[in-house]
Order: C-alpha cells, then structure tokens, then sequence
C-alpha cells in the first residue's frame, strides 16, 4: 500500500513551479518565433520562395499551438493553485473537528491552568485557537496561542461594511480568514471590504486567506448597480524563510444595473470588487496568490419602447486582480472578473392596427460590459457579451416590419500588467441585431451585428506576455422576414476586435495579440412572395481586428497578426415561381486587420506582425428557379506593423583627481665640539628640507670642536728624565652640511687643542733632560658641504693644530731642560658642497700649531730646542657639479717653539735652539667638475714659522739659532703648494 503525505506549503510551492514551467516554455516559444516564421528565401526564385514560405508555415502553426499548450498550461496551473489553496483551507477546517476534544472540562481546566498567567500578563493563552468574531459585526478574530494555535476568524461585516480581520497565530498555526464584507442593501450601494486575513505561525504556517467582498446592491431603474466589495488582503507567512502567505480575498459581484425607463436604455451593471492582494510570503517562499477580481454586474434591462425600443443596458465592468503578495516569489495574481453580458434590448412597439403604419425599430443591444484589468502579470478576462438586440415592432396592416435593433458592441478585454504577462481576453461578442417585426409589407433589414470587443492589453513583466487576441465580431443579426415581400439584405457582420498591444518591458517583449477576426454577415431572409423576385445580397462580412502593438523588451516582441475579415453573409435563397430571376451577390468579405506595430525598445526590435488575412466572401443565395448569385469577394489583408528601435550604449565615467604629497621635515641644528682631553667631533648638520614649494635652504654644518689641551709633564725628582707633557686632543671633526635647493656652507673645523706643558725638573739626581712637551692635538677637520641643487656652499676652514706642551726645567746645574712639545697638526679643510652651476672653491687648511718652548736646562748646559710647529691643515677638496671646481688653500704651517733658556750662574750656558715651523698644509683635491667643466687643485700651504731661540742667563751666551720653516705640501691632482717660509730665528740668550 502506498501513501501520499503532502503539506500546504509544498503544494503551494508545486503551484509556483507548474507556473514557472509554462513562463519558460512560453518565453522559449517567443524567442524562437522570430527565426522560425520569418525564413528568409535561400534564392530568388519561386521555388524557393515557395520552400520559404512552406517552412515558416510550420513556424506559424508551431507559435499557434504553443499559444493553446500555454493556455492550456495556465488553466491546469491555475486549477491546481486552487487546489492547493481548497487543501489549505480544508486542513484549516480540520481544527474544527478536534473541538470537543479541545471543549472537554479536563482539558478546559487544565489548559486554563497553563494559559492563566499569560492570560493575566498580556491578554494571550499559550495554547488554543483563538475566538472567532461574530458575525454581522466585523468583529477581529482573537489571536492564536503563543505556542500552539490559530488565529480566530474575522466576523462578517454588517450591511455594507467591512469584515473583521483574522487573528494571528503563535508559534505553532495558521493566520485566521479574514471575516466577508457584507452586502450592501441600499440601491446602488456598494459592498463592505473583505477583512485582511491574520499572520501564520513563526515554524511556517500559513497567513490567512482575506475574507471575499460583500456583494453590490441592483441599482433602481435607470441608475448602475453597485460597486461590488474589495476583497480583503491575504495574511502574511510568519516564517522568516520559505513561508506562504495567504491567498487574497475574491472581489464581491457587482450589483445589477437598474432597468431602463420608458423606451431609455437599462443601467451599467456594477463593477466587480477588486481581488485582495496575496498575502507576503518570507525570504524565499511565495506569496499568497492574489483574490479573484469580482465579477461585473448584469447591465439592466431597457425599458419597453413608446416608439422605438430603448437600448440594452451596458454591461458591468469586470472587477480590477488582485494586486501579488510582496516578497518571497511573487504569487500568482488572480484572474480578472468577466464583463457583464450586455442587456437584452426592449422590444418595439406595435403600430395601430388601424393606421397600418410601420413597425418601431426595435432598440439596439446593450453593449458588453469591459473586461476587468487584472492586477500585474494577470491574465486580461474576457470581455462581456454584447446584448441581443430587441425584436422589432410588429408592423401595422399591410406595413413594412420595423428594422431590428443593431447588437450591442462586445466588451473590451482586460489590461494585464506587471509580472508576466498575462494573456490578454477576448472580445465579447457583438450582440445579435433585433429582429424585424413581423408584417405584410416587405421585411425591413435586419439590425447590424454589434462590434466585437477590443482585446486587453497584454501585461508588463520580466518576460512580456503575448498579446491577446482579438474578440471575434459578433454574428449580424438575421434579417426579418418578408411579407409576401422581396427578402432584404442581411445584417452587416460587427467589426473584429483589435488584437492586445504587447507592452511588456525587460527580457523578451511579448508577441502581440492577433486582431479578432470579423463577424459573419447576416443571413439574408429568403424571399417568401408568389412572386419571383429576385434573392436578397447576404450582408458583408465585419472587418478584421487590427493587431496588437508589439513589446518592448531586451528583444522585442513580434507584432501580433492581423485578425481574418469576418465571413460574408450567406445570400437568401429564392423563392419558386415568377420568373426566376438571378440571386443577388454574396456578401463582400471584411477588411483584414491592420498587423501589429512592434514598439520594443532595447537591443533587437520585434518583427512587426502580419498583417490578418481577408475575410471570405459570402455564400451567394440559393434560388429555385433562377441562377443562384455570385459569393462575396475576399477581404483586403492588413497591412504589417513597424519594427521596433535599438538600445543606446551609456558613457564611461570620469576617473578621480590624484591625491597631494607632504612637505619635508626642516633640517636640524649640528652639535657643538666638546673641550678637554681629545677635542669633540662637531654634530652633523641637519638635512635640508624636501623642496615642495620653492627650494629650501640647507643646514649649515656645526663647527668642529676645539682640540683638548695637552697634560702637563709630571714633576721628576731626582736623577731621572721628566715625563713628557700629554699629546694636545684632535679638534673635533665639523659637521656634514644639510642638502638643500641652496646648499649650506661647510663648517668650520675645530682649533686644535693646546698640547700639555713639559713637568718641570726636580733638583738633584745626575741632572737629567726634562722630558719632551706634548704634542699639540691635531686640528679637527673641515665641515663637509654636501648639499646638492643650486649654488654649491663653501668648504669650512680646518681647526688650526693644538700648541706643543712646554719642556720641562732641568732642577739642578747638570740637567737639560726637556724639549717643548711639537704643535698639533692643522685641521682638515671641509669639502666644497655639490652645486648645479656654482664655482665653490676648498676651504682654507688649519693653522699648524706653535712648538712648544724648551725646558730650560741646568747650570753649564746648554737650552732645549724648541718644539717643531705642528703642520698647517690639508686643504678642502672643491664641491662636486660645478663648471669650475678649485681645491682649498693648504694651512700654514706652526711656528716653531721656543728655544729652552740656559741655565742660571752658567758661563757656558747656552740657550736652545728654536723649534722647526710646521709643514704647511696639503693643498685641497680639486673637485668633481661638472660636464665640461675645470677642476683646479688647491694652493699649498704656507711652511710655518721658525722657533725662538731659547734665552741665555748668566752669561753672554748666544741665543740659539732659529730652525727652518717647514716645507709646504702640495695638492693632490693639482699644482702643488709652495713651500712654507723659513722660521724666524730665535732671540739670543740674555746674560747670566
């Protein structure tokens, strides 16, 4: 045994694919339309144009089948929808079986015992189905428990009121109905709103359905019945995915339309309410299916005719779809209601019998009511069919039978929009013309057939619906019968109803409906006198609809094709006897319509439809004894429709600006050389800044610092030698010049520091020479200027060297004085900065430094030699990028120290020599020339002067003798220096 379980929600969703499947099958049919009906001949001859027109046939007959297969599909979706949605009420109602159980006094005090503290906090159970309202009232339904329950059912409304809403359910249930609207009561009055249907359960159940419209009242003679109610919205899924909403309420039927006074035409039927909206569905679920639009009101009977029958009422107009559910996939929109079949025309009077005057014309046909408009993606209803028209007044003694009323004009289609398009309904049908009244004159001619209705316009959606086709024209009517009479001609058919304009946007564009075709002429009345006159013309066929415009879309769609030109009547047989003469002529065909304008917009236009085929000519009459007449000819075929236009590209856009870059830091301050012991090297200087602006200038680079002072000899006792004075400090080395748009000069290096004096001798001991004096610190270098751009800075001077320390002092008569200390070396020049065109020339060597002064010696010994000068500075090598680059002048070198005095009470004492000048300085490297430029080496230094003798005591003895300057050093990849000048000679010793 097999078993079948199924839910509301899965049928809902079985639902929404039956309809996904024929949208998809129909958009695929559309897509191939153009390339199947339209092939193009392979050659311009007939048999391949024949071969054409062959294969495209099959196309044509393929896209008319689809058309059925889809209709088809749409019926069966919509019949399982409703399946689907009677299932969901069906398992709504179940709950009302398990009542008693849910009534029993155990249960009831138990679950009163569970539900009394919420109750008692928000007015709400944890369990059980909430009360439904009363009805009459529009009253709400009570909401379901928190946990497990239904909503309760809104009440109905009173009279011409809206109904209650459903109440919503809690956890566990399904949303309440909402309660119906009430009939309206009063003429003309219209029906009360459906109540909205209540939310479903949070674990999926279903939102309620809205209650249906209440009903309009008939409208009093001569006014329109009622607007008939809306229908209520359906509730909302309380599942926050893949929930369904509740299906929207039906619309009330539009009330009667009044009756029509005297020989006026009856009223216009109400409208039919408008369909309740879906209710929401959750992300990923559906929507509830909208309420079915309410169908128009009967339009009113025409009054009886005084003279000439009035016109049939029109028909009530179809009510509007419902509108689909927001969220989730939009469910399917309910169908719109069907117009109103138009009244029956009044009946003509009778003429006096005694007068024998002609039979009234019997009143034209109510036209049909207008097809409803369906809510987005909709399918257009069916227009309402035309009334027939009244019979015609008998006809007094021996007078002609009035004419028959012309059939009412059939109701317009339904408008379909948003979604996917909907097919767009059928014409009405025209009304039947009146009938002759019945006399012993000849027949009068029958009414006209009444137009057919213009088919809706197709729906705007995702994939654009196919236009409807247009309503057949209505039959003419038959024409009256002759007394003893010839037989008149018969009713023209009505016109063909336009076929539906495409105007669907996106995706495909729909193919436009095919205009409907004409109505078959009238039937001529056969002649039914003795005599043989001759049969009537039949009437001519109604003129073909003309197409729908095509739809726009990313392809548009193809014009729909014009409707066949209806039949031409069939001609009146004959009668027998008299002569016989020949039958009239068949009815002319009618006019084919006009092919539909292809309007898409976007990417490739539609093909234009065709345009519809001629109608056929009518049948000629029989006759008995003469030749019967010749048909109708065809109808001329419409003309085809305008293709539709291309897209048109957008512009690219405009990139952004770029963004600003930051300014540099500022260059900093170089650090100052330290005293004592060996000079401080100079701090660096700081870095120009980045140049954002307009060039900044370079730091200039810190001064070396000075050189530390030599130590002074230590103190010797006895016969040993005196320890020799300290060496003076290097000077400091100067900063590096800060690099700029205008570069900093170098900074200027350090002065040697002063070399340590000689300790003096102590007495005694085998008079030993003092010891040697320090050597004077070496002078700091030059700064260098590094800065590049623009005018190139000057080098820094180089530290002048340190003095030598003294010579120690002999402590006794036999001792010699130590020699002095010989000068610190100069400091280096700095080099030149690099400049773009500038013409920096090396800085200045530093100044050697002095000798130191010799110790004086002991009593019949001769002085000390002074120290040798230090040597002059190097000089700074020229700046890198200039057209002229010139080495630094090389420092002069030190002056030589001073001899050492004689001893006291020596006759032979004898003053020391004076110490050799320094060397002079090495002159500076030429710098880097720029492209064609000339690097000079820089100039030598001066050689330093020489030491003073020492001084002589207690005696005349002569003054040392000076010693020669130091020789000058010569630049490196340049003119050498010149030599330094000799030393000065030293002073004589004074007398003992």
């Amino acid at each position: 045994m097999s078993y079948v379980i199924t839910t509301p929600e899965s049928l809902a969703a079985a639902s929404a694919d039956v309809f996904a499947i024929g949208d998809t099958v129909r958009a695929a049919s559309a897509a191939a339309a153009q390339r199947t009906t339209g092939i193009a001949a392979a050659a311009g001859d007939e048999v391949s144009a024949a071969i054409a027109r062959l294969f495209g046939s099959y196309g044509q007959e393929y896209q008319a089948l689809s058309a059925h297969t889809a209709a088809a599909n749409d019926v069966f979706a919509t019949a399982f929808q409703a399946g689907a949605e009677a299932y969901a009420r069906m398992d709504l109602g179940n709950g009302t079986l398990l009542q008693p159980l849910l009534n029993n006094p155990l249960v009831v005090n138990t679950m009163g015992l569970v539900n009394f503290p919420t109750e008692l906090l928000i007015n709400r159970p944890l369990y059980g189905d909430g009360a439904p309202g009363l009805p009459g009232t529009g009253q709400a339904g009570g909401d379901g428990g928190l946990i497990f329950g239904s909503g309760g059912a809104g009440g109905s409304g009173a009279a011409g009121q809206a109904g209650g809403s459903g109440g919503s359910a809690g956890l566990y249930g399904n949303g309440g109905a909402g309660g119906a609207g009430g009939d309206a009561v009063a003429a003309g009055g219209a029906g009360g709103t459906g109540g909205a249907g209540g939310r479903g359960g949070l674990t999926g159940g279903l939102g309620g359905f809205g209650g249906h419209g209440g009903a309009g009242a008939p409208g009093a003679p001569g006014q329109p019945g009622g607007i008939g109610g809306n229908g209520g919205a359906g509730g909302a899924s309380g599942l926050p995915a893949f929930g369904v909403g509740g299906g929207g309420g039906a619309g009330g039927t539009g009330g009667q339309g009044g009756a029509g006074i005297g020989n006026g035409m009856g009223a216009a039927g109400g409208a039919g309410g408008v369909g309740g909206a879906g209710g929401a569905g959750s992300l990923g679920g559906n929507a509830g299916a909208g309420g079915v639009g309410g169908d128009g009101g009967v339009g009113g009977t025409g009054g009886a005719g005084l003279s000439t029958g009035g016109d049939g009422g029109n028909g009530g107009m179809g009510g509007n779809g419902g509108d689909a559910g927001a969220g989730g996939a939009g469910g399917r929109v309910g169908a719109y209601g069907t117009g109103g079949a138009g009244g029956t025309g009044g009946n003509g009077a009778d003429a006096a019998a005694t007068s024998g005057a002609v039979g009234f014309t019997g009143g034209s046909g109510g036209q049909g009511g207008a097809g409803g408009n369906s809510g987005p993606g909709g399918t257009g209803g069916t227009g309402g069919t035309g009334g027939d028209g009244g019979a015609g007044g008998t006809g007094g003694t021996n007078s002609a039978g009035g004419t028959g009323g012309a059939g009412g004009k059939g109701g317009t289609g339904g408008n379909a929009a948003g979604g996917t398009g909907g097919t767009a309904g059928s014409g009405g049908d025209g009304g039947d013309g009146g009938k002759a009244g019945t006399s012993t004159a000849a027949g009068v001619v029958g009414g006209a057939g009444g137009d057919g209705g213009a088919a809706g316009t197709a729906g705007t959606g995702a994939t654009a619906g196919q236009g409807g086709t247009g309503g057949t024209g209505g039959t003419g009517g038959a024409g009256g019968d002759a007394a003893n009479g010839g037989g008149y001609t018969g009713g023209t058919g009505g016109v063909g109803g336009d076929g539906g304009d495409a105007t669907g946007t996106g995706s495909v564009g729909g193919k436009a409906g095919n205009g409907g075709a004409g109505g078959t002429g009238g039937t001529a009345i056969p002649d039914n006198g003795n005599g043989g006159t001759t049969a009537p013309t039949g009437g001519a066929g109604g003129k073909g609809g003309n197409a729908g415009v095509g739809g726009a879309g990313a392809t548009a769609g193809g014009g729909g094709a014009g409707g066949a030109g209806g039949t031409g009547g069939r001609g009146a047989d004959g009668n027998g006897g008299g002569i016989g003469k020949v039958g009239d002529t068949g009815g002319t065909g009618g006019v084919g319509g006009n092919g539909g304008d292809a309007t898409g917009t976007d990417s490739v236009g539609g093909k234009a439809g065709d345009g519809g085929a001629g109608g056929t000519g009518g049948q000629g009459g029989t006759y008995t004894f003469g030749s019967a007449p010749s048909g109708g000819a065809g109808g001329k075929g419409g003309n085809a429709g305008i293709g539709g236009a291309g897209a048109t590209l957008g512009g690219g856009g405009v990139g952004g600006a770029g963004g600003t870059g930051g300014r540099g830091a500022d260059g900093n301050a170089g650090g100052a050389g330290q005293g004592g012991a060996n000079g401080g090297t100079g701090g660096v200087g700081g870095n120009g800044g980045d140049a954002t602006g307009t060039g900044s200038v370079g730091g200039k680079a810190g001064n070396g610092g000075a050189g530390g002072t030599g130590g002074q000899g230590g103190a010797y006792v006895g016969t040993g030698t005196a320890p020799s004075g300290g060496t003076g400090g290097q000077g400091g080395d100067a900063g590096t010049g800060g690099a700029g748009d205008t570069l900093g000069g170098g900074g200027v290096g350090g002065a040697g520091g002063t070399g340590g004096r000689g300790a003096d001798g102590n007495g005694g001991g085998t008079g030993e020479v003092g010891a040697t004096g320090g050597t004077g610190g070496v002078g700091g270098n030059g700064g260098n200027a590094t800065g590049t751009g623009s005018v190139g800075g000057a080098s820094g001077s180089g530290g002048d060297g340190g003095n030598g320390g003294a010579g120690g002092n002999a402590p006794n008569t036999t001792s010699t004085g130590a020699a002095g200390g010989a000068g610190g070396t100069g400091g280096a020049a700095g080099t030149a900065g690099t400049g773009a065109s500038a013409s920096p020339v090396g800085g200045t060597g530093g100044k050697g430094g002095k000798g130191g002064t010799g110790g004086t010696g002991s009593s019949f010994t001769t002085g000390t030699a002074g120290g040798v000068g230090g040597a002059g500075g190097a000089g700074g090598a020229g700046g890198s990028g200039s057209l002229i680059e010139t080495g630094g002048t090389g420092g002069m070198g030190g002056t030589g120290g001073t001899g050492g005095n004689g001893s006291f009470n020596a006759p032979i004492g004898i003053g020391g020599n004076g110490g050799n000048g320094g060397i002079g300085g090495k002159g500076g490297d030429g710098g880097t020339p720029a492209t064609g430029g000339v690097a000079t080496g820089g100039t030598g230094g001066t050689g330093g002067t020489g030491g003073n003798g020492g001084s002589g005591f207690n005696g005349a003895e002569q003054g040392g003798n000076g010693n020669t300057g130091g020789p000058g050093n010569p630049a490196v990849g340049a003119t050498g220096g010149s030599g330094g000048s000799a030393g000065k000679g030293g002073f004589g010793g004074g007398l003992g």
